[in-house]
């Protein structure tokens, strides 16, 4: 077995254990939205230097998941201005509520183009980037990951999908020094429940606050952990 230098390994980690991770060029998807602008902010009170990617309006780069060669525009754009990427946080997805037969097939078809396959494709494409750097790849699927929910088959088949996938990278990966994290907040207050594909959202309680969970996630960047399950995130 090879010793491993005590002194390299406290250098190795030494960003990550004073809670600053600074300057790394990390991109945040979703990171103008409910919950990807607080990480953004979390990330960027550590030092951070975050593009933000989204189909929305005022994002740094125009980035829609449902096509597999978004994320080669979005390299492109990441080596012409920073010339390295240390780490990718996806933050985005959508949502729809119902019986599965009352739900359309192109509800259906959107929620896993979103939800799975998009974040399946931009892995991909950043892995060489984040091998580079040894960075960190992270991706929040959610607690309908682990809990299936009646009136979200679909979702939650969505979710509980990219979550398999996650977890499947962080093994995978360990090969690259790629650090995978699988994030499973619960109900999060983002607002994204009263903009679904289909359907109503059922009564829930009111959920985390998106400062708290961001916060959670970052300091889970930060501190090397490779997985959140729901109860990681405590009760808010």
């Amino acid at each position: 077995m090879i010793a491993v230098d005590p002194t390299l390994q406290a250098a190795a980690r030494e960003d990550y254990e004073v809670g600053n991770l600074n300057g790394q060029v990390v991109v945040v998807v979703g990171g103008t939205g409910g919950l990807g602008q607080p990480i953004t902010e979390a990330l960027r009170r550590r030092n951070s230097t975050v593009i933000t990617a989204s189909r929305s309006l005022g994002a740094d780069v125009k980035l829609d998941l449902r096509d597999s060669t978004a994320g080669d525009e979005l390299v492109a754009y990441v080596k012409s201005r920073h010339h390295r990427l240390d780490g990718v946080v996806i933050a985005a997805g959508i949502v729809a509520f119902g019986d599965l037969v009352d739900t359309d097939d192109v509800t259906i078809e959107e929620l896993l183009l979103t939800n799975t396959m998009g974040p399946l494709w931009l892995a991909k494409r950043v892995a060489p980037m984040l091998e580079e750097s040894n960075g960190f790849f992270v991706n929040l699927s959610g607690v309908v990951a682990e809990t299936p929910m009646p009136a979200m088959a679909a979702y939650s088949a969505s979710k509980a999908a990219v979550s398999a996938a996650t977890l499947a990278l962080a093994k995978e990966w360990r090969r690259k020094k790629i650090r995978v994290i699988d994030a499973r907040p619960p109900h999060t207050e983002t607002g994204l429940a009263t903009r679904p594909l289909h359907g109503t959202a059922p009564g829930m309680p009111e959920g985390l606050a998106p400062e708290v969970v961001a916060a959670r996630i970052v300091d889970a960047i930060v501190n090397a952990e490779r997985e959140l399950s729901g109860a990681d995130f405590g009760n808010g």
